[in-house]
């Protein structure tokens, strides 16, 4: 549905994001009264103006403006000294005229506030309805009404219920969309003898494209998957729904074969995403009797094995990106972990967190690894505390972590 038309009196723009012209606007009129103060409150308590300026410099001089609650323009009151020409003008017809879409509602609530009209509202010879008013110095104003001001202001006020509808109805679909992605997020832990574990996402919108989770693979094996889906929004929450959807049902039918398992994700994300979707992948499937840890790095930056003698190993991408390439090819890598190493993996919101053009990085994640104490959940806190600080911006991107620490 198209929006009516401005009708006159309300045709004042907003600022336009075209520049084929400098910005202009009526910024005040200047009316000249015999003391600030006192036309101040006839303004301010009389006709509710609101005081957009009131400036007192070190000379002793004044600068006041005032605005009607709807208004664009401002009324400079300047004072003018006795004697001056200025002075002439005072108590005159200002040639000012204010508009308004109810002039007999209007002109009855500032008469009973004290206000001093001319006349009742009439209907002169050129149409509308009008009337004149004084302030305290005998300035005179106009005050006009049209019934196609009064028309256009009633279609903008339902424009503007509507559009307020919209917006909540947007906002409470995005607040259950937000309550809907974060049960995709694991909901329950399977314990494990060897391995404490723990995973945090801080999205950078109501909803997002970072994905992690815990699957409980059977036969005492854990499956740690962290993926950054691309875009951001609604879109990218749409893909990791489809990405944690495809993954966990197909875990049910190739838990023995990794390399199946990721290649039956790939087909699946491909096939049911547009051309330009993507997602980035860390898999990586733990044994909890013989701490092996068996992993798929899908295009995802490299994980992180920090060892108990302060060594840090990177877990490298084994093959490229999922949802890309109908014809995928995937390797698995191995390594075994010991008591007291941890493992780290992120999504980028967590290393390109940056500061003045310089991002946080990996070496800054690593010593904050290696400085952080207690358990993984402990660790992860304050982890994204470090990365907060660091860069206390508005965030742009989704930021995930999961952090895994053997025990003996």
């Amino acid at each position: 549905m198209s929006e009516p038309a401005l009708p006159f009196g309300l045709d004042r723009l907003p600022i336009r994001l075209d520049h084929k012209e400098p910005y202009v606007s009526l910024h005040f009129v200047m009316i000249f009264v015999r003391d600030q103060e006192k036309s101040l409150r006839f303004y301010v308590d009389h006709l509710k103006f609101r005081v957009v300026a009131d400036v007192k410099f070190e000379s002793g001089g004044r600068w006041v403006e005032v605005t009607p609650p709807d208004g664009s323009a401002s009324i400079a009151l300047a004072l003018a000294t006795p004697g001056s020409e200025q002075y002439k003008l005072v108590g005159r017809d200002t040639n000012v005229y204010f508009i308004t879409e109810d002039i007999h509602a209007k002109y009855k609530q500032w008469s009973e506030r004290g206000v001093r009209f001319h006349a009742p509202p009439q209907s002169p010879p050129w149409g509308g309805i009008f009337t004149r008013f004084e302030d305290i110095d005998g300035n005179s104003f106009g005050l006009a009404g049209f019934d196609e001001l009064t028309r256009g202001i009633e279609a903008q006020r339902g424009v503007l219920a509507k559009k307020v509808e919209a917006d909540r109805r947007a906002a409470l679909e995005m607040e259950i969309a937000r309550n809907v992605q974060s049960r995709l997020f694991p909901q329950i832990h399977p314990e494990l003898n060897t391995l404490e574990y723990a995973g945090a996402c801080v999205q950078a919108r109501q909803v997002g494209g970072d994905y992690f989770d815990f699957l409980d693979l059977g036969q005492q094996r854990l499956g740690l998957v962290l993926g950054d889906v691309s875009g951001k929004g609604i879109a990218a929450a749409l893909l990791m729904a489809n990405l944690q959807a495809n993954l966990r049902s197909q875990c049910t039918s190739s838990l023995q074969q990794l390399e199946h398992l990721l290649h039956s994700v790939n087909r699946l994300f491909y096939e049911n995403s547009v051309d330009s979707a993507y997602a980035s992948l860390f898999f990586a499937e733990y044994d909890d009797k013989s701490r092996l840890l068996r992993y798929a790095n899908c295009g995802h930056l490299p994980g992180l094995i920090l060892r108990k003698n302060q060594t840090v190993e990177r877990l490298n991408s084994t093959c490229t990106l999922l949802g890309l390439f109908e014809k995928w090819n995937c390797s698995i890598e191995e390594c075994k972990l010991h008591p007291g190493d941890t493992l780290a993996l992120y999504t980028d919101g967590i290393s390109e967190s940056s500061k003045d053009r310089e991002e946080f990085g990996e070496q800054r994640l690593i010593g904050a690894l290696q400085c952080g104490e207690g358990g993984p959940s402990a660790m992860i806190a304050s982890v994204l505390d470090t990365v907060q600080k660091f860069s206390p911006q508005e965030q742009f991107d989704d930021a995930t972590l999961i952090i895994a620490r053997c025990r003996g």
